[in-house]
């Protein structure tokens, strides 16, 4: 009597999911990988076996963002190279006091679109209009009572820092060449990880190191150095509050609307 052979399992027929052993129940799973089955406790995860990388290799690492040099310098390093621009040029006074302010501005304006270009400065894009409007508010309730209270101090305060300035060249530095190059620099790259009190205090002292050498004799001329410190103390701070409250942008339109205000009309009036 020949044995009778029992027909191979189909391919369809359900596959045992538990095995008894000597330490409980187990699950039996198939490895998506190696296609063996794994035998593992029920109380404990499955785990999968796989490519275990050889001591040689390097663990992959999830690819870092590339970053230009220039988003990743120190901000500061460029405010003391402008600093000590704007101080070592000061012999060029006052023959060459145009050049001195295009040099001194131009290297804040490299700065900051170097890196508003490849760095990580602040962007302007599409501004809400009310936001550019606010600007222009804020710079005149500012700059009003400023106007109305230096008189003839401040008309004497610009021709002294702007002396012998035809005015359609003071006009083009007050409304592009100065807020340009401070926007940028100081609103758009110092401002982005510092406080406005910390950035309000930078760009006042870089002010007053731009503007103090052209006042020939500071005994004589007290009170407008006190008005100067005080005054561009002031709108500094509220550059950098509007920056932070309405944006780069309404910071721009803000120090544009001040320089006309403030150091334009007392020139040309």
């Amino acid at each position: 009597m020949s044995e009778q052979s029992t027909p191979p399992p189909s391919a369809d027929a359900p596959f045992p999911e538990q095995v008894p052993s000597d330490q409980g129940r187990y699950d039996l799973l198939i490895d998506p990988i190696q296609g063996l089955p794994n035998l593992e406790p029920d109380t404990e995860p499955p785990v999968r076996i796989g490519r275990v990388p050889l001591a040689t290799e390097e663990a992959p690492t999830p690819e870092a963002a590339v970053n230009y040099r220039s988003a990743t310098s120190d901000p500061l390093f460029g405010y003391a190279i402008a600093l000590a621009v704007s101080f070592g040029l000061t012999p060029l006074l006052p023959s060459g006091l145009d050049l001195r302010y295009t040099l001194a501005w131009g290297l804040l304006a490299a700065f900051g679109v170097v890196a508003w270009l490849l760095g990580n400065g602040d962007q302007i894009r599409q501004e809400k209009p009310e936001n550019l409007i606010w600007g222009g508010v804020i710079a005149i309730v500012t700059a009003v009572p400023l106007y109305l209270f230096g008189g003839r101090t401040l008309v004497t305060t610009t021709h002294l820092i702007f002396s012998n300035m035809s005015a359609g060249t003071l006009l083009a530095y007050l409304v592009f060449v100065m807020p340009l190059g401070e926007t940028l620099f100081f609103r758009g790259i110092l401002q982005k990880n510092r406080s406005l009190w910390v950035v309000g205090v930078q760009s006042t002292v870089w002010t007053l190191l731009l503007f103090f050498p052209t006042i020939h004799d500071l005994t004589n001329f007290w009170a407008v150095s006190v008005f100067i410190g005080m005054s561009f103390a002031i709108v500094n701070m509220v550059y950098s509050w509007v920056r932070g409250r309405n944006g780069l942008a309404a910071s721009w339109v803000c120090q544009i609307t001040v320089n006309l205000i403030l150091l334009y009309l007392p020139y040309v009036g």
